[in-house]
């Protein structure tokens, strides 16, 4: 989108029909009608945006509260961190008392949403059009006073006078694909980080879930969060927004939180299976903190290199989902059939964790006609190719209560 598009977007008769097409779910029959209907009242570049804006609103109502008034490109709302998310990050900026904040590659201005909630924010973006947008989004959510955008090069700009900064670069090339190393995002971190730190040295860099650790600068703190069971960012936190531990993995909305400081003194035993398997959450997996959910669960974990607990108790934790183990046996495709038959199962889901089978392929081969249902884990027991059946335990909201063994 361009500068001509959001202004018309912004008129009177450009606001009328946004609000139109509001009111309208936009499915995949109804695009062409209103395309069509679009183009007899604007120009084709007009209607394309029209139909942009409406449809990206629609996506963005799981993101953002007002959606429905803000304003987005497809690659920003993509990256973009849902509002639970930037509002748990934006309370360490609070807790450190920051008051004058630098949102660097600012984008549509969502989380200079959450940072303006309690400090003043200078966006900063190379990208006119996206600066506009979040000067708009911020207005929709009451919180224009506190946001200064700021049109700039960030591999150029000299650090700001500001308490703290947030940077959240761009981690996609122009075809999508995920850059593997933040010497690669836009913009480069390392350079960025040596620029600023010496002089604005709390921080905080969103980087991507999945970055290896052998990238991570030393002095910084790593933060994995997932929000209702989804892994959606890695935080470095930098200097007075540390908060005194290597890594976190925080769950929302309930704000759990697991650390380093969590970890036992010894190595997590490996036994086989025992009557419960745990999974745990992707966020404590990402912040190698399995060891330390062991530790709080009383489990082993059935494989050095996997990353599922097993217990003779069943807790309902936040960190992990618990099934019931109905039986485990070596994998072999006759054996598995013949024992998911023996127990009556017609329907199967399959999830693999260490293991090169395809879940598909397996389930196509299994030929299963029962009438139960259950979940076969393929994965390595003790370094042996293994599957796991079983059914997972429907805890009650709230209950945290141990049940005995069956």
């Amino acid at each position: 989108m361009d500068n001509a598009a959001l202004s018309f977007l912004l008129t009177a008769h450009g606001q009328r029909l946004l609000q139109e097409m509001g009111e309208t779910a936009i499915t995949p029959q109804s695009h062409l009608s209103l395309a069509s209907r679009l183009r007899s009242e604007v120009s084709p570049e007009q209607a394309h945006a029209l139909l942009e804006i409406a449809l990206l609103r629609q996506k963005a109502v799981d993101k953002f509260e007002r959606a429905a008034s803000m304003y987005f490109t497809r690659e920003a709302l993509e990256q973009a961190s849902a509002q639970p998310v930037s509002e748990h990050r934006a309370r360490r900026f609070a807790q450190m008392g920051a008051q004058h904040i630098a949102d660097l590659a600012c984008s549509i201005g969502g989380d200079a949403l959450a940072l303006s909630a309690a400090a003043w924010v200078v966006g900063v973006d190379i990208d006119h059009v996206r600066l506009r947008m979040a000067r708009h989004n911020l207005a929709a959510y009451g919180r224009l006073p506190r946001f200064q955008p700021l049109q700039a090069d960030l591999r150029q700009l000299p650090p700001l006078h500001v308490d703290a900064f947030f940077c959240d670069p761009g981690r996609r090339d122009e075809q999508g694909r995920r850059y593997s190393a933040p010497a690669d995002y836009d913009p480069p971190l390392p350079p960025l980080l040596e620029r600023w730190l010496p002089h604005v040295p709390s921080a905080a860099v969103k980087v991507s879930p999945g970055i290896d650790y052998a990238h991570m600068p030393p002095q910084g703190e790593v933060e994995f969060v997932s929000l209702h069971g989804d892994v959606k960012e890695a935080v470095l936190w930098f200097g007075a927004l540390k908060s005194g531990v290597e890594r976190r993995a925080t769950l929302l909305p309930s704000g759990a939180t697991l650390t380093s400081d969590d970890e036992p003194a010894h190595p997590t035993p490996v036994t086989a299976p025992a009557a419960y398997l745990y999974e745990p959450d992707g966020a404590v997996i990402r912040a190698h903190l399995v060891q330390a959910l062991a530790a709080q669960l009383g489990a082993s974990q059935i494989d050095e290199t996997i990353a599922y607990l097993t217990a003779d108790r069943a807790i309902d934790t936040p960190f992990a989902r618990c099934f019931a183990i109905d039986d485990a046996l070596p994998f072999q495709l006759k054996q598995l059939r013949r024992r998911l038959r023996q127990l009556g199962i017609g329907r199967v889901t399959v999830k693999k964790r260490g293991s090169p089978i395809d879940p598909q392929e397996l389930q196509r081969h299994l030929r299963l006609d029962g009438d139960k249902e259950a979940i076969v884990f393929l994965t390595h027991v003790q370094g042996q190719p293994y599957a796991l059946i079983g059914h997972e335990l429907p805890f009650p909201p709230g209950d945290s209560s141990a049940v005995a063994s069956e």
